[in-house]
């Protein structure tokens, strides 16, 4: 019995090993003729020389050289409109009239009363001459004279106040009151803009204050216009900086020709310190970055294959998708610039394309 119980266990030992040993050599041969994976696909960019002026970037605001919200010094009902939203409109030019009736009236009025001083003035003038009244009486025609002139002007300044007149040229927006409407003094009635020319207010910190100066080029650009770039010039710089924040106010004027900046535009500013000097950069995507500092995979060649290396490297500023490498690459030598992630030191590379860019 123990015999067979022997035989039979070593006929499964048998079978298994058998069964074992078919499924390894089928394994091996399998990664035998299996082939290495392809070298990664990249792209490549060279390090190219490029003449940038040093500068100083913060954002501000866009705000109009002259701009106003049009209200009434006098309270009135409006009686004409001579405007609609969005017109343009030149200097003196009349924009609303308030009713005027009850003023016209009063100036009659006054003017008759006028008239009646000067001829009660005339009158003592020649009793005067003749000796026939006293220096006193004509004295006092003389002032009712002046005092009824000055109503007059009085009254006619107050008609004139009813019509309400551009301050300067420049652009409507949209109308707030409508005709016959009664409005109170104060009232905000329409907003006038100037867009020839506006200006950015922006601010820099303390530690940049002595490299600001009046008429120093700024260029400035919006989201409204990607890529489009509006110059100008330092117009002033506040003489303090602000208690809370130790930045100091700085506000530009830029030419608006096209009257494409409008108030409230949020801007992203440059201010040039210097003239161009000459640099070597890389597109930012070349770079990579971790706790030991700024890296690029440098590509070279090794028995003939490229293959890549990676490399520490010194940046400075960036502008516009390009970074300054300072230190540990030379002009045109060649980094990855797309597909880093499958990239390993001494990995050999399939470059699919090179970046002139």
């Amino acid at each position: 019995m123990t015999k067979k119980i022997v035989l039979l266990v070593c006929l499964i030992v048998v079978i298994f090993g058998a069964l074992f040993g078919t499924k390894f050599i089928q394994l091996n041969n399998a990664m035998s003729s299996r082939k290495p994976p392809p070298p990664p696909l990249v792209t490549t960019t060279k390090v190219t020389e490029e003449r940038w002026e040093s500068i100083l970037s913060t954002v501000g605001t866009v705000n109009p050289v002259l701009g106003v919200i049009i209200s009434n010094e006098l309270a009135g009902i409006v009686s004409v409109l001579h405007v609609e939203s969005g017109q343009t409109v030149h200097k003196g030019d009349l924009l609303i009239e308030l009713d005027t009736s009850t003023d016209r009236a009063n100036l009659k009025g006054l003017i008759a009363a006028e008239k009646l001083a000067q001829i009660k003035f005339d009158r003592q003038v020649k009793l005067l001459k003749n000796r026939a009244t006293s220096k006193s009486s004509h004295d006092q025609a003389h002032a009712e004279l002046d005092i009824a002139r000055a109503g007059v002007l009085a009254q006619k300044s107050i008609i004139n106040k009813k019509k309400i007149r551009a301050p300067f040229s420049g652009k409507l927006g949209i109308r707030q009151v409508s005709l016959g409407q009664y409005l109170d003094k104060g009232t905000e009635i329409i907003p006038l803009v100037s867009l020839t020319a506006t200006i950015a207010d922006f601010a820099f910190s303390e530690r940049h204050f002595a490299k600001l100066k009046v008429n120093q080029e700024v260029r400035i650009q919006v989201n409204a216009y990607p890529g489009e770039v509006f110059k100008g010039k330092i117009q002033a710089i506040n003489p303090g900086l602000h208690q809370d924040t130790r930045t100091i106010a700085v506000r530009a004027v830029i030419a608006n020709p096209d009257e494409k900046l409008r108030a409230g535009m949020f801007a992203d500013v440059s201010v040039i310190t210097s003239q161009p000097r000459s640099v070597l950069t890389l597109p930012e995507t070349a770079v990579l970055y971790n706790t030991y500092g700024e890296n690029v995979y440098l590509v070279q060649k090794k028995d003939g294959k490229d293959t890549v290396k990676q490399h520490t490297i010194k940046t400075a500023e960036r502008r516009h998708g390009r970074i300054v490498v300072t230190d540990g690459l030379k002009l045109d030598d060649t980094v990855v610039d797309e597909g880093h992630i499958k990239l390993r030191n001494g990995m050999a590379i399939s470059i699919a394309k090179h970046n002139k860019n």
